[in-house]
């Protein structure tokens, strides 16, 4: 016991190192932030031989580190741009028909350079040739298109 009195700032040095090993193997950033305040640790262990003040130091500095700095770190590593695949991604392109969409008969429209079939929203609306118009689903093989002049709809209040 007398050696980890005499010895305090490699004891948090120690808690450090092992805290920012760990680390590696759980990737949550948790434990990184822990090892931060073992440092701040280490700093007031060299200023000090009080073991109470080393440990209400420490401990701030990692509630800190776990409040201010953590939160920031995560929503940049973990976080990133939404990645739409497939049909999906179709949705808000617009288009031009080239097969007219009548209130009972799809048609055809080409969306990024292919041909898809497509009903009309609202129901009941007719698209010409040559028109153009905004997908607003797909659904199937289906594409759900309205025409861009078309004033958007009304939520009901």
């Amino acid at each position: 016991m007398d050696w980890l009195r005499d010895h305090l700032w490699e004891a948090w040095l120690g808690a450090a190192f092992v805290l920012a090993l760990a680390e590696l193997l759980s990737l949550d950033l948790f434990l990184l932030m822990l090892a931060g305040g073992a440092l701040a640790g280490v700093a007031t262990a060299l200023v000090t031989d009080n073991v109470v003040v080393q440990v209400l130091v420490a401990s701030a500095a990692s509630v800190l580190l776990l409040a201010a700095v953590r939160p920031q770190l995560v929503r940049r590593l973990h976080g990133g741009p939404e990645l739409v695949l497939g049909p999906a991604s179709l949705v808000g392109s617009r288009g031009i028909v080239t097969e007219p969409v009548s209130e009972h008969r799809p048609g055809r429209v080409k969306i990024g350079g292919e041909s898809w079939l497509a009903v009309a929203e609202p129901a009941g609306s007719a698209l010409g040739v040559g028109e153009t118009v905004e997908v607003v689903s797909i659904v199937g093989a289906t594409a759900h298109v309205r025409p861009v002049s078309a004033p958007e709809l009304e939520e009901p209040r």
